[in-house]
């Protein structure tokens, strides 16, 4: 495989996939917490889509039977919203909705844990994002979560992403300084993205939205899962060049968000293919 080229042949997907979600305008359902629902929904906005936060137990089924997309996201979790969550899960797996796992804090509890591999056991889940902390320990590979940021990783996250998509049947990012994407079988490393991002809260949490709006156009989600961390990343590189601090950092990610075009991402998405590269894990 000619790398550099099939680098270049995914970027402008990610442009295509990007005017798709600006002319269809997809449903994102989101069972999000406290902390960043109002940010995802103006994230999902900003890009193009729609966003809605259900949480009903009473209406979720309904709701995700409108979506393009379903995100999980059990941040601010209780037994109530995890029992809406399978509920919504089943539902989009029975109607092929995507379901975007977004494990905040797995390995700071144990109710954080059991619960994100309860979903994991009961749903078919489409993408896995979450930083190298939370998906070490996931994946049993090690990884420390102190609240919900990682303070230690994994020492070699390809191996463990596609260790951990190989046992679940999805797509695993794990995002960092490089985003590592990985279906079992092939793997891409994102590398748009700034440090700023550190700097304001839920980043991580808007990184799964994009992710999930992506997919809802885009039926490989090796191939969404990546397009929406590059687009994600490279606003907020553009975000940072005009920013003084944390507050109008944030402001200028969603502008950037909402003003960068297809032909945009297509020309700055940094994406590379790791090994293994192609389906089959050939190279």
């Amino acid at each position: 495989m000619n790398k550099p080229k099939a680098a270049a042949e995914l970027a402008e997907r990610f442009g295509e996939a990007l005017r798709r979600i600006r002319e269809t305008r997809p449903l994102v359902h989101h069972m999000t917490n406290y902390v960043v629902m109002n940010d995802t929904a103006n994230v999902t906005l900003h890009v193009g889509a729609l966003p809605v936060m259900a949480h009903a137990a009473e209406e979720v089924e309904e709701m995700v039977g409108l979506a393009g997309a379903l995100v999980l996201n059990p941040g601010t979790l209780s037994p109530d919203w995890v029992e809406a969550m399978l509920k919504a899960g089943r539902r989009a797996n029975e109607l092929g909705v995507p379901v975007v796992l977004d494990p905040v804090g797995a390995g700071a509890t144990r109710f954080r844990t059991e619960s994100n591999l309860r979903l994991l056991d009961q749903l078919k889940v489409a993408v896995i994002r979450g930083n190298s902390g939370e998906i070490g320990a996931l994946s049993g590979a090690g990884g420390v979560v102190r609240g919900v940021e990682s303070v230690e990783g994994v020492d070699d996250p390809v191996a463990v992403a596609v260790r951990l998509a190989r046992e679940r049947r999805a797509v695993v990012a794990i995002t960092g300084p490089r985003d590592v994407v990985a279906d079992g079988h092939r793997v891409l490393g994102v590398d748009n993205g700034h440090e700023r991002l550190t700097t304001i809260t839920g980043t991580g949490c808007m990184a799964t939205t994009m992710v999930a709006v992506f997919a809802a156009v885009e039926p490989d989600h090796l191939v969404a899962a990546a397009g929406g961390l590059a687009c994600f990343g490279l606003a907020a590189e553009q975000a940072a060049a005009e920013a003084k601090g944390p507050a109008s950092f944030k402001v200028a990610l969603f502008d950037r968000l909402f003003g960068l075009t297809p032909e945009e991402l297509a020309e700055g998405a940094r994406v590379v293919w790791l090994e293994p590269s192609e389906p089959g894990g050939e190279d």
